[in-house]
């Protein structure tokens, strides 16, 4: 690699929320490791967090796919009326524990900061120590499609509420930070904003993007493909596309890297 990115740097790799667009964060992994670069620190919000540690854990790009496309995204069995959310969370913590067995952030070969929102005191709290599996689930329960996460009596939901970019915590720690944004947000034309539901996404992404700006900016290198924006955030089908996207797109700046 240039001097601008070498294998001997502290690399830290920053993960945004988005849904199933974040198929391509592990896309970029994938080129990652064909490239020989690796991230010592790591750090996600809302699927971000999920890829996150599963990087930090060791799991092959497989593995890491298989985990998204078999934990059911909606399943009958977790509807709930008892608590805030149209799906228990509690209900996947069984599906995390075949993956995570351990269950603890010391348990993971890289040093992992995942990002949850404490609804009840509207602040953005990190995570990166002892129980693992509930901060995890915290930091994906986008509202109201999934309840709150309770912890140490507090209810938590989706990161991406109040820092969708958690880059904080790396800029003591690396030489070099690498950041994945998949909330993309490009130019519009008249005929894609025809409905509420078309300007309300609009809106929640405008806001979602201005928030992070500036921490988008501060990045030494990072990865946004317009072609993302394509992609429904609860689009399941679109796994694979997302996931192509990220690698290829990943790919031309690594090559673009090495050449320069």
């Amino acid at each position: 690699m240039t001097k601008e990115l070498s294998s001997n740097q502290s690399i830290g790799l920053v993960l945004s929320g988005g849904g199933v667009r974040g198929m391509a964060h592990i896309g970029l992994i994938k080129a990652m490791k064909e490239f020989d670069i690796e991230a010592k620190y790591v750090t996600g919000s809302s699927v971000g967090a999920l890829v996150g540690a599963l990087y930090a854990n060791g799991n092959s790009i497989d593995d890491m796919l298989s985990f998204f496309k078999t934990t059911p995204l909606f399943n009958y069995q977790f509807l709930t009326i008892a608590k805030a959310g149209f799906m228990d969370t509690d209900k996947y913590i069984r599906f995390f524990k075949a993956y995570f067995p351990e269950d603890t952030f010391e348990a993971l070969g890289k040093e992992l900061h995942i990002v949850a929102t404490n609804i009840q005191d509207g602040d953005a709290e990190f995570f990166s120590t002892g129980e693992l599996i509930r901060p995890l689930l915290a930091s994906a329960a986008l509202p109201p499609v999934f309840s709150p996460i309770e912890i140490n009596g507090q209810l938590y939901a989706d990161g991406g509420i109040m820092n969708n970019f958690p880059s904080e915590p790396l800029y003591d720690k690396c030489d070099y930070i690498i950041g994945s944004n998949v909330s993309i947000v490009s130019k519009l034309e008249k005929k894609d904003l025809k409905n509420s539901y078309q300007l309300t996404g609009r809106v929640t992404g405008l806001m979602i993007y201005a928030a992070s700006k500036a921490k988008l900016k501060s990045c030494n290198l990072l990865f946004e493909s317009s072609e993302l924006e394509h992609i429904g955030m609860l689009d399941r089908k679109a796994i694979e596309k997302a996931y192509t996207l990220g690698y290829d797109h990943a790919c031309r700046q690594f090559e673009a890297l090495v050449k320069a």
